[in-house]
C-alpha cells in the first residue's frame, strides 16, 4: 500500500534522501511496485493538498513541492509487466505490436477472391507472417531502393528471398494486400480521407501503449514519411529530406526513441476551414493517459494556453516560442545593446521565460513549467539550464526517424495505405526492439549493431514455418542450404531412388551406383543419403496433395 505524506513530511523526506544514489533508488522502486501499478489512474482528488496544513511550511518550500508534484511518475517506466512476462523470444516481442492480423487476413483474402477468383489460395497466419518477414528481411539487407528482383536474383541476390517464397508469389501477396473492404470505401470516404487503412491504424495505435510506459521526458513532434504518389493529404515539408510525403504526429520516449503514440493528418476538414490552434490540440491528443511528465515539444506547439492545459493534467512543458505570441513581454525580444551569450528571465506563478542572445541579431525564446529558477550553464556559451534540458529531450521523434529510415522495409509502391503499413512494421519493429533489449538486457550488449542483429533474427523467425511446410525445393543451389537447415528430415521408404522434385546441382559428377567403366554423369542426388545417381537408379515416387 502507498503511503501518504503531508507537504512538511513530503520536503523532508525529499531532500533528505538527495545523496542517496540513483541506482539504489531506481531499484528500491522497482521492488516496491505493485502488479497493478502499471494500469493505475491518477487521481488528481487525492493529491489535492492544502497549505493550511501544515502551517510552518515556506512559501520557497511551497513552490519547490509544487514544481516536483507535477513530474511525480505514476506508472514504472518500460516495458510494462504484461509485456514482461509474454516477451519470452524476440518473436513474441514483435506479437504485441501486431493487433491487425485478424482484419488483415480478412480483408487480403476478400480482395485475392474478388481479382483471382478460384484459384486463389487462402491466405493463412504463417503466409502472412512470411510475407512481413521478408519485408523486414529487405529492410535489413537496406534495399529500400534496390529493385525487388534483384533481391530473387540467382547470382547477386539473398538465399532467404528464394527460400521462403519465389518473388510471382511475393508480387501476387504485395498486390492483393488490402486493409478494408472496398465495397465501402467510398461511403466511408466522405468523411474520413483515412478510410483505407483506418480500422487498421486505430487497431494498432491503440495497442502500442499498452505494452510500455514512457520515462519522465516524453517528446512530441512531427514524422513525414516519404511519398510521391497521389494522396489526399499529401504533404509538403521543404526542411525534411523527403520533401514530399504523409505526416505523422508523434509522441515518443525521449530516451529510447519508443513510440508511444502517433496520429496521421489528413490535412482540412471536409468543410475546408483551418484548424485553430492545432499545435495545442495535437499536443493534448498525444500526450493523453501521461502523468507527471515533461513534455519537449518545438515552436509550432509552445503556446502559453498550452502549458497551463498541460499543468491541469499533472505534465510540464519544455518548449520554444515564437516571437509574436501575445504573452511574450518586450523586454525579452528586444536585441539592442545585449551582449552575445546573455540570457534574461520572466517569471510568472506558473511559467518561466528565458530569452538566449547567442549571437547578433539572433535570439531564441523558450518557455518552461519544470524550471523555477535562472540556472545558467558554466559551459564556454552559457547557456541557460532550460535550454540545454530542451536540447537534450527534443530529438526524440527525429531519433525515431533515424533508426527506422536505417533499416526501413519499404518498397517502391504507387499506393499510399501501403506506404503507412510499412511505417507501421518500420515503427513496430522497433518498438519490439526497444521492448526486447530492456528485458534481456544481456542480449548481444557488446555488439554495436544490435538492432541489425534483432531484425535478422525476427525476420528469419518469422518466415521459418512458412519455409518448413514448402512443398518443392526452391531451384537456387544457394537456397537449398537454407531450407535444409529449417525443414525436417523427411522419412523415405527407400533411399534407392529419389522423389519427384528432389534438389539438384549445377556441378555433373559421377553416379555412385554405376560401375565406373560407365563413367554416367548426374546433377541428381538421393534426397535421404545425398549420394550422386543417374536417371537409371532414380525412383519417381507419386503422392497426393494431403500426403506431400
Amino acid at each position: 500500500m502507498s503511503k501518504r505524506y503531508s507537504v512538511h513530511e513530503a520536503l523532508d523526506h525529499i531532500f533528505a534522501n538527495d545523496g542517496v544514489p540513483e541506482d539504489r533508488e531506481e531499484s528500491e522502486a522497482e521492488e516496491d511496485v505493485s502488479e497493478d501499478e502499471d494500469v493505475v489512474e491518477y487521481d488528481p482528488e487525492q493529491d489535492q493538498t492544502s497549505d493550511e496544513e501544515d502551517p510552518d511550511v515556506t512559501d520557497a518550500q511551497a513552490e519547490v513541492f509544487k514544481a516536483l508534484a507535477e513530474n511525480i511518475l505514476r506508472k514504472t517506466p518500460g516495458p510494462t509487466r504484461y509485456a514482461v512476462s509474454r516477451a519470452q523470444d524476440i518473436k513474441s516481442a514483435f506479437e504485441f505490436v501486431r493487433p491487425i492480423q485478424n482484419i488483415l487476413l480478412e480483408m487480403t483474402n476478400m480482395e485475392g477472391r474478388r481479382v483471382f477468383g478460384d484459384s486463389w489460395t487462402e491466405m493463412d497466419k504463417t503466409q502472412l507472417d512470411a510475407y512481413m518477414g521478408v519485408l523486414l528481411l529487405a529492410g535489413v539487407y537496406r534495399s529500400s531502393n534496390e529493385a525487388t528482383a534483384s533481391l530473387w536474383d540467382s547470382e547477386s541476390g539473398r538465399p532467404i528471398f528464394h527460400a521462403t517464397m519465389s518473388l510471382q508469389a511475393f508480387h501476387v501477396l504485395s498486390r492483393v494486400v488490402r486493409f478494408d473492404n472496398r465495397e465501402t470505401r467510398v461511403a466511408r470516404r466522405e468523411n474520413d480521407k483515412l478510410a483505407p487503412i483506418r480500422e487498421v491504424w486505430d487497431k494498432w495505435v491503440e495497442n502500442v501503449p499498452i505494452v510500455y510506459n514512457p520515462g519522465p521526458e516524453v517528446t512530441v513532434d512531427e514524422q513525414l514519411v516519404p511519398f510521391r504518389g497521389r494522396c489526399p493529404f499529401r504533404q509538403y515539408m521543404p526542411i525534411k529530406p523527403g520533401k514530399y510525403g504523409i505526416k505523422i504526429w508523434a509522441a515518443c520516449d525521449s530516451k529510447t526513441a519508443y513510440a508511444w503514440n502517433m496520429q496521421i493528418y489528413t490535412g482540412k476538414p471536409a468543410s475546408g476551414v483551418p484548424e485553430k490552434n492545432q499545435g495545442k490540440r495535437v499536443v493534448l491528443d498525444m500526450t493523453k493517459g501521461l502523468r507527471g511528465h515533461n513534455i519537449t515539444c518545438d515552436i509550432f506547439f509552445t503556446s502559453y494556453d498550452l502549458a497551463q492545459e498541460l499543468l491541469k493534467r499533472k505534465l510540464t512543458m519544455v518548449g520554444t516560442v515564437r516571437k509574436n505570441k501575445p504573452e511574450l513581454p518586450p523586454a525579452l525580444l528586444g536585441m539592442k545593446d545585449r551582449a552575445p551569450l546573455s540570457s534574461k528571465f520572466a517569471f510568472s506563478d506558473k511559467a518561466t521565460l528565458v530569452s538566449y542572445h547567442p549571437k547578433k541579431n539572433k535570439n531564441v525564446v523558450v518557455m518552461s513549467t519544470l524550471h523555477r529558477d535562472a540556472g545558467v550553464s558554466n559551459r564556454e556559451d552559457k547557456k541557460p539550464d532550460i535550454i540545454l534540458d530542451y536540447n537534450k529531450n527534443k530529438g526524440g521523434v527525429d531519433n525515431l526517424d533515424k533508426v527506422t529510415g536505417t533499416y526501413t522495409c519499404k518498397r517502391g509502391t504507387k499506393r499510399w495505405p501501403m506506404v503507412v503499413f510499412y511505417n507501421m512494421l518500420d515503427v513496430s519493429a522497433y518498438n519490439a526492439f526497444i521492448i526486447w533489449t530492456e528485458v534481456d538486457p544481456g542480449w548481444n550488449s557488446r555488439k554495436t549493431f544490435r538492432r541489425r542483429l534483432f531484425l535478422d533474427e525476427l525476420g528469419r523467425s518469422l518466415v521459418s514455418s512458412y519455409i518448413e511446410r514448402r512443398k518443392f525445393f526452391p531451384r537456387t543451389e544457394a537456397s537449398l542450404p537454407v531450407v535444409r537447415d529449417i525443414q525436417p528430415t523427411p522419412t523415405s521408404p527407400s533411399c534407392d531412388g529419389n522423389q519427384e522434385g528432389s534438389p539438384k546441382t549445377s556441378k555433373r559428377q559421377r553416379c555412385q551406383s554405376c560401375p565406373a567403366k560407365k563413367d554416367r554423369k548426374s546433377n541428381t542426388t538421393c534426397h535421404k543419403c545425398k549420394k550422386r545417381i543417374c536417371k537409371e537408379h532414380t525412383t519417381t515416387m507419386t503422392y497426393c496433395d494431403s500426403c506431400i
